[in-house]
């Protein structure tokens, strides 16, 4: 029993416990090309959970990691099977509802872990910000490492690419589908351009309909892969996050918090 993580603590447990920091990871279930799993978010968002908190925990932060999300928004994958959406208001009904409970437990610092892009949450802080007692933090964990990226990865990663190839790599290799030749079972993740200039320079946003923009659902080659990729991102992920969850645990919460 490790008693920074709920789903395997037990009441006698977290009586004698004073959390200071919930995370909440948000996951999805969506395809991820034709070779990762459509629980990948939720892997990845259990997973880097799991590994920040027990570091921040063996240095004295009293963090508690809840149960992920493992549904989230899929309105622009809609047109795949099983791609499983929760409508962007009806996912910050329920973080707001989670939070509500956090609070009403005594536990102010709450860390959303976001682990899928189209979890557009920055919404819900707004929202609840002056409404709720409770001081939320959002980190989309795949965007704190732009810095090293090529460091570590040859190719750009939007969905089911590189990187996320690299961690099922290196964490569930027993999930990657292969071909009888022993390469990945996926193809080269090409994206669509829109006819719209503006729209390719990021000039002007939409809402990529998913089944438009990639052939099977990935956005990313995947073929550079590895798993010692995958766990040299871990190593970033950890030293900047658990460091992260320490400070925000011993912070009191006085009348300038966080500034």
């Amino acid at each position: 029993m490790r008693p920074w993580k709920l789903a395997e603590t037990n009441y006698g447990a977290v009586r004698s416990q004073h959390y200071e920091v919930a995370v909440l990871p948000l996951g999805a279930t969506e395809p991820h090309n034709l070779h990762l799993p459509y629980s990948m978010d939720v892997l990845e968002a259990d997973l880097v959970g799991e590994a920040i908190c027990q570091a921040a925990w063996d240095r004295g932060a009293k963090v508690v990691l809840l149960p992920t999300v493992p549904y989230g928004t899929q309105t622009n994958q809609r047109e795949f099977p099983f791609a499983m959406n929760l409508n962007p208001s009806t996912l910050g009904a329920v973080i707001a509802d989670l939070v509500d409970s956090l609070v009403h437990w005594g536990i102010l610092k709450i860390v959303l872990l976001n682990s899928h892009g189209g979890n557009d949450l920055k919404g819900t802080l707004r929202e609840l910000h002056g409404r709720s007692p409770g001081r939320l933090f959002l980190c989309n964990w795949y965007q704190i490492f732009s810095d090293v990226y090529h460091e570590i990865f040859d190719q750009p990663d939007d969905h089911a690419g590189e990187m996320e190839t690299s961690l099922a790599l290196a964490f569930w290799p027993e999930l990657v589908a292969r071909r009888p030749d022993g390469s990945l079972a996926a193809d080269e993740g090409r994206k669509a351009q829109s006819r719209f200039e503006a729209v390719n320079r990021g000039w002007v946003s939409i809402t990529r309909p998913w089944h438009l923009l990639t052939t099977n659902a990935g956005a990313g080659n995947p073929h550079a892969a590895t798993a010692d990729k995958g766990r040299r991102l871990m190593e970033v992920l950890v030293d900047r996050l658990a460091a992260f969850l320490v400070e925000l645990s011993a912070s009191p919460l006085d009348e300038r918090f966080p500034y």
